[in-house]
C-alpha cells in the first residue's frame, strides 16, 4: 500500500511505479510535465490499476480523435488488475470513470468523478476531473459546488493551494469576481508556483478591466513558469498576451505568439486554437499577422473530422478558413454538420431552437458565421453568429476564451455596416475596459460613421 502526496491510499507492489503514480496526481493538479510519468509507470506495471486508470485519463486530455483507442488497453490493464488484486473503493470509482469516459458516456464520466470526489474529498484528482468534465459543458456552478463541497469536507483541503485554485476559477466562471480573487490569493499565499490560481486570478484582472494591473501581475509571476506543460504555459502567456493587447502593444504580441503561444506541441488541441484565438484578435485589433496563418494551418488540417468538442472544432474551422484551406473548411463544416444531424434533436424547427442540441442549436450556426466572417460576408456572418451566442457557454471555453466569438460578431456587425447594434455592443464592451486601445479606436469609426461625435 502507498500514498499519494494528499494521503489517498492505493495498491502498488512497485516504488518506483508508485512514483509515476503520484506524479500523475501531482503533475495533473500543477500542471507540470510530470503527469506523464504516469503512462510508463502502467506499463512496467499492468497489475497497477490507479496507474492504468490514470494513464486512461491522461490520454483522454488529448481531445482528439483516437484518445479512445489509445486509452482503452490501459483501462483494460486497470479493470484486469482490479478483478483479481486487492484494490481500494477510491480506485474503484476511479476506474468506473475512466470507464464511462472511454466509452463515451461523459455524463456518466462526470457523474461518477463526482461521486468519488464525494465519497473522497481528499482525492483532489477527481475534483479535476468533474471540473474539467463539466467545464466543457458551461456548467459552473457544477463545478463550484463540488469545490465548496471538498473544502468543507476535508480540513486538510484548507491548506492545499491546489484546492483553492480550482475554487478560484469556478467562483470566476460563475462572476462571482470577489470570492474568486479572494481564492486565488489564498491559494497564491500557500504556493506561489499555482498555475491554476495565477490563471484565475489574470480572468478576473481581464474582466474587471484592471488591464495595466493584469499585464503587471503576470509579469511579475512569470519567472514560476517551469516545468509547466504546454496547455499552462502557452496559456498563461496567452492571458498576459491579451493585456498587452488590449493596452495597444501589437509588436509585443506578435513577440508573445512566436516565442511563447505557438510552437510548443503544435500536435495539441489546446494550443492550436490559443494559437487561432490570438491570430484572429491581433487582426480584428489591426495587426499584419504576416504568413503566421500559413503556418498554422497544416495543423488544422489533420482536424477535418475532429468534433470532439465544440468549443474547439469552431476554432479549427475559422483557423482553416483564414488561412484560405477552403477544401478543408468546407470538410470540417461538413463534420459539424454531420454531428448536429446526429443529435436527437437535430430535427427541430426554429422555434424551439432553445430545445436543440449543442451541434444543432450553438455549434452548427456559428460554424456558418465564423465561415461567412473570413470569406468576408459580414452581414451572414453577424447573422449566424447572433443566433449562436446566447448559448455559447454550452459549447466550452472560458469566458475569455468564447469572448472571440463576441469580437468576431462585433466586428462583423462593423464591416457589415449595421453601426447601431455595434454601437450599442462596443460600448458595453468599453465600459469593461475603459482604456482598450482597439475597441476605443473602433467606437471612434463608428461614431463617425453614425454622424455624432467621438465619445
Amino acid at each position: 500500500m502507498h500514498t499519494d502526496f494528499l494521503g489517498n491510499p492505493f495498491y502498488c507492489d512497485d516504488d518506483a511505479v508508485a512514483r509515476g503514480v503520484g506524479d500523475f496526481v501531482e503533475g495533473f493538479l500543477a500542471y507540470e510535465t510530470k503527469a506523464v510519468n504516469v503512462l510508463a509507470a502502467a506499463d512496467a506495471a499492468p497489475g497497477c490499476a490507479l496507474a492504468g486508470a490514470y494513464a486512461a485519463f491522461l490520454w483522454m486530455f488529448a481531445e482528439a480523435p483516437g484518445a479512445e483507442e489509445k486509452a482503452a488497453p490501459y483501462l483494460a490493464s486497470a479493470e484486469a488488475a482490479a478483478a483479481t488484486g486487492p484494490i481500494t473503493e477510491r480506485e474503484e470509482m476511479t476506474i468506473a470513470a475512466a470507464r464511462a469516459w472511454v466509452s463515451g458516456d461523459l455524463a456518466g464520466a462526470a457523474a461518477a468523478s463526482e461521486a468519488a470526489s464525494a465519497r473522497f474529498p481528499r482525492d483532489l484528482t477527481m475534483l479535476k476531473i468533474f471540473q474539467y468534465l463539466r467545464f466543457n459543458e458551461g456548467d459552473s456552478p457544477a463545478m463550484l459546488r463540488a469545490a465548496q463541497r471538498a473544502l468543507a469536507a476535508d480540513p486538510a483541503n484548507a491548506e492545499t493551494a491546489y484546492l483553492h485554485g480550482m475554487l478560484a476559477f469556478a467562483y470566476e466562471q460563475c462572476h462571482l469576481l470577489t470570492e474568486a480573487e479572494e481564492s486565488a490569493r489564498r491559494a497564491l499565499a500557500l504556493k506561489e508556483k499555482e498555475p491554476w490560481a495565477q490563471h484565475a486570478l489574470a480572468h478576473v484582472m481581464l474582466t474587471e478591466g484592471r488591464i495595466d494591473e493584469g499585464a503587471a501581475f503576470l509579469h511579475g509571476v512569470k519567472a514560476s513558469w517551469t516545468d509547466l506543460n504546454s496547455f499552462m504555459d502557452t496559456h498563461l502567456w496567452w492571458h498576459l498576451a491579451l493585456f498587452e493587447l488590449s493596452r495597444g502593444r501589437m509588436a509585443e504580441v506578435l513577440s508573445i505568439y512566436d516565442e511563447h503561444v505557438w510552437g510548443q506541441d503544435k500536435d495539441y488541441s489546446q494550443d492550436q486554437v490559443g494559437a487561432v484565438a490570438l491570430l484572429a484578435r491581433l487582426e480584428m485589433a489591426g495587426a499584419d499577422v504576416s504568413d503566421r496563418w500559413e503556418d498554422l494551418a497544416p495543423y488544422l488540417e489533420k482536424r477535418t473530422g475532429d468534433v470532439v468538442n465544440p468549443f474547439l472544432t469552431l476554432q479549427y474551422l475559422y483557423g482553416l478558413a483564414r488561412a484560405g484551406r477552403g477544401h478543408s473548411a468546407d470538410a470540417l463544416m461538413r463534420s459539424i454538420d454531420a454531428a448536429a444531424a446526429a443529435e436527437p434533436s437535430s430535427g427541430a424547427h426554429e422555434e424551439t431552437y432553445a430545445e436543440e442540441g449543442v451541434w444543432t442549436g450553438v455549434a452548427r450556426p456559428a460554424a456558418h458565421g465564423l465561415l461567412a466572417y473570413a470569406r468576408g460576408e459580414h452581414g451572414k456572418a453577424a447573422r449566424a453568429l447572433g443566433r449562436a451566442l446566447p448559448r455559447m457557454v454550452e459549447a466550452g471555453g472560458s469566458h475569455a476564451q468564447r469572448d472571440l466569438f463576441q469580437l468576431i460578431h462585433e466586428d462583423a456587425l462593423v464591416k457589415s455596416g449595421d453601426l447601431v447594434a455595434a454601437q450599442q455592443l462596443l460600448e458595453q464592451r468599453r465600459r469593461a475596459a475603459p482604456g482598450d486601445v482597439a475597441v476605443n479606436a473602433t467606437l471612434k469609426d463608428v461614431y463617425k460613421g453614425l454622424g455624432l461625435e467621438p465619445a
